[in-house]
């Protein structure tokens, strides 16, 4: 079994079968989807899970209820509250996953890190990839966790404002990647969001978060450390967006995975710099 200790951004279906059991790796399932695609995370999850895995909901309940923008980071003590009640503590092990592979499973272990806590893994491939292993699954009543004590103290290198990113913009030594597609980047198409602008930020890079995946897995570490290397220079600091937050996570977890660059995600990302009109939006 491998060591708690060595754990590190991913985790394939074959470790999670080796340390399933463990009573101190809790299994969250982070399933999302987009609005509009008919599909709901939670119902699917009461449908087929990897048993023993709780439902994650960071676009319903664990966000920040106050804020009109979608699912952003919410404070430290309600992240503490709502971890707590899924039977989390801080010494277990985290492994996330969602049932498309890879989409929604590193906003979760980036909201995760963002709380400090480190112990916190993606399994890469997600449900699919367990179940192609052999892994079973379950869809009975779940059993109601037991409720924890937990704490969250937020980790400042892994958030940034737009208030912070405004200052930054086109500075020398931080680099800027948006995951959208290219054609919203290039305001080749509509937001989806109403009232949203389209374009992007001056000075960024677009790199489609799509790109960093095969299969609905992550690529592995050298050919990812080859598409960034179109990107990024070496000590430049790294900054990820996207439409909301999530797929910003997708190249988060992958530069730490294949560069061991600990990046920061703008939370707010295009629905909140698109909706203002005091900050500079460009096309090209």
């Amino acid at each position: 079994m491998e060591k708690m200790s060595s754990l590190g951004t991913l985790v394939d279906a074959d470790w999670l079968q080796e340390n399933f059991g463990n009573c101190s790796v809790k299994i969250v399932d982070a399933s999302w989807f987009m609005p509009g695609s008919d599909r709901d995370g939670y119902k699917e999850w009461l449908v087929e899970r990897i048993p023993g895995s709780v439902f994650f909901d960071f676009d319903g309940e664990i966000k920040d209820q106050s804020s009109p923008l979608p699912h952003m980071l919410p404070g430290e003590n309600e992240f503490a509250e709502a971890v707590g009640k899924l039977g989390i503590s801080n010494t277990d092990t985290v492994i996330v996953y969602d049932s498309q592979g890879i989409f929604s499973a590193p906003r979760v272990w980036w909201m995760f890190k963002a709380m400090g806590h480190e112990t916190v893994a993606v399994l890469n491939g997600g449900l699919p990839a367990w179940k192609a292993v052999g892994g079973v699954t379950e869809g009975s009543i779940p059993e109601k966790p037991i409720p924890t004590s937990y704490q969250a103290t937020i980790a400042p290198h892994r958030l940034i404002c737009s208030a912070e990113l405004t200052q930054l913009l086109e500075t020398v030594g931080y680099r800027i990647l948006d995951a959208r597609p290219s054609a919203r980047f290039y305001a080749l198409q509509p937001e989806p969001r109403l009232g949203v602008r389209a374009g992007h930020m001056p000075g960024a890079n677009n790199l489609p978060f799509a790109e960093v995946l095969d299969n609905g897995s992550f690529k592995d570490q050298e050919s990812l450390k080859s598409l960034f290397s179109a990107f990024i220079r070496r000590d430049d600091r790294i900054i990820t967006t996207c439409g909301s937050g999530v797929t910003a996570c997708i190249l988060a977890l992958a530069l730490e995975y294949s560069l061991g660059i600990c990046c920061r995600v703008y939370d707010g990302s295009w629905s909140e710099w698109g909706s203002s009109e005091t900050l500079p939006v460009v096309t090209e």
